[in-house]
């Protein structure tokens, strides 16, 4: 069931935040071993928190519909008294002093939290693979990856191991397996959601959103998380309200455009036809559809590399085996500590994007690529503030693809990064964009379409996405996982 739906019964009285709770804990007992989405679990605080919910119900006090819903936490997420590891050798025993200004709001609303989820590790990859602890299969088909980097995210919500999720997203990592899994994923605005309390990977990409079975539990627990935090710099002080009340079926006149480039070679046959049957569907409900170009949208993914790893390669410089994380033994020098704590901290693919970023910052290659990157970056944003001047919104695939198998592109980083195509511009340009599931490919594996909109747009973004769910069956298909013996 979804979080709205579990909110009316537990609001009738029909049922108690605890029987929730307690309801998903079964689940993930049963499909845990199989789906592998949680790093840690912690389903006695999760009770607690739906009992103390349940008390606050009694009393007469009125509560908000996210109050006794069990959610996951991806695990680059701080949760005070709770490891946080990045799916990391480096963090493997990390506990935050401290909790994200998301899992502040959440706590105060009285959300039991299951535990934090596998990911890539320190969200650095497109499949999850690259985490330290485990590999988290796709519930439709346990042969597959489920997307990354929030994989554990996406694949709980899918799986019935959490009613929603929080994820990060710095060039699809929300979008992207929520696409793969059939849920339905949210990147916000940059600056709508804080990022304090969010692990840093590339601080100008980085934002938190929700992974949900459907769009209207997505805009609650957007309005759940946005909004200005003191704590964040680069916070919007905007005020952002409920996001439920923007959801129309309602959408004649909606100016909709679909880039050509997105829709060319490389995009799997099966995708290309569920997207263009999703417009068909828009035309219909009298949307007016137009076909546009994104000329330096074919920068976005050397543009995404060059930035993110450039900022990685500052923010993870702080782990050096010194002030916190994992320190490796048996060293005899200063010098020794740090080449084998971070050689030995950090896996295959953190430590290729840490050369690549410190690379294009050196001296001599600054010039050559981050600087080219960062003007690449000004034009990716203004093709965005042009096309948005003519339609509300832009519609692209989520991905090029649907889920593929385990070790298929782990060996090839660059057939790797070319997953991420169709959703890097958008944190390039710092926009909004929804993942929501528009069909399935011959072998019964998601396809997810993605809805972009201009900034601060999430309810024009939210209200398409709605009428689209509303007058389609993909977001009610559930996977059939067996449970352990």
């Amino acid at each position: 069931m979804t979080a709205v739906a579990l909110s009316a019964l537990i609001r009738s009285g029909e049922v108690s935040c605890e029987e929730i709770t307690k309801s998903v804990l079964e689940r993930v007992a049963g499909v845990e071993k199989t789906i592998g989405s949680y790093i840690s679990e912690t389903p006695e605080a999760a009770l607690a928190t739906a009992r103390a919910t349940d008390a606050r119900i009694a009393s007469g006090e009125e509560v908000h519909a996210l109050a006794g819903i069990p959610l996951g936490v991806k695990d680059n997420i701080c949760t005070k008294g709770l490891r946080t590891t990045c799916a990391s050798r480096m963090l493997e025993n990390f506990v935050p002093p401290y909790n994200a200004l998301v899992m502040e709001r959440l706590n105060e609303l009285g959300a039991p939290v299951l535990g934090k989820l596998n990911m890539d590790e320190f969200a650095m990859g497109s499949s999850t693979e690259s985490s330290y602890f485990k590999k988290t299969r796709n519930p439709y088909d346990i042969t597959r990856v489920p997307g990354g980097s929030s994989g554990g995210s996406a694949a709980a919500v899918a799986s019935g191991e959490a009613v929603y999720a929080l994820g990060s997203d710095t060039g699809g990592s929300i979008r992207q397996p929520a696409s793969y899994c059939g849920v339905v994923g949210l990147k916000p605005t940059y600056g709508l959601v804080s990022r304090f309390g969010l692990v840093a990977f590339a601080s100008s990409l980085d934002q938190i959103g929700p992974i949900t079975k459907d769009v209207t539990d997505c805009a609650l627990v957007l309005g759940a998380i946005a909004g200005h935090d003191k704590r964040d710099s680069t916070s919007s002080a905007r005020q952002c309200g409920d996001y439920t009340e923007a959801l129309e079926t309602d959408i004649a006149s909606l100016r909709i455009g679909v880039p050509a480039d997105y829709m060319g070679e490389g995009t799997h046959p099966d995708v290309r036809a569920a997207v263009m049957d999703a417009i068909k569907l828009y035309e219909s409900l009298g949307a007016e559809i137009e076909f546009f170009d994104l000329p330096a949208s074919r920068y976005s993914l050397p543009a995404y590399y060059i930035i993110s790893s450039a900022e990685a390669s500052s923010n993870l410089a702080r782990y050096d085996g010194i002030k916190y994380g994992f320190r490796a033994e048996g060293a005899s020098s200063l010098s020794e500590v740090y080449t084998r704590t971070r050689s030995e901290g950090f896996g295959e693919e953190v430590r290729r994007r840490i050369m690549l970023g410190t690379y294009v910052l050196s001296s001599g290659y600054y010039d050559a690529y981050y600087k080219k990157a960062q003007r690449a970056r000004a034009l990716i944003k203004k093709d965005f503030d042009t096309a948005f001047e003519k339609y509300d919104v832009i519609l692209t695939p989520t991905a090029p693809n649907t889920a593929f198998s385990f070790g298929e592109k782990t060996s090839d980083p660059l057939q790797m990064y070319l997953e991420d195509i169709c959703t890097v511009s958008v944190n390039i340009a710092g926009v909004p964009a929804i993942s929501v599931p528009c069909g399935f490919d011959g072998a019964g594996m998601p396809i997810g379409m993605q809805l972009i909109a201009r900034p601060f747009a999430e309810r024009t973004l939210l209200r398409a996405a709605y009428a689209f769910e509303q007058h389609t069956e993909f977001h009610r298909a559930r996977p059939v996982v067996e449970e352990a013996r």
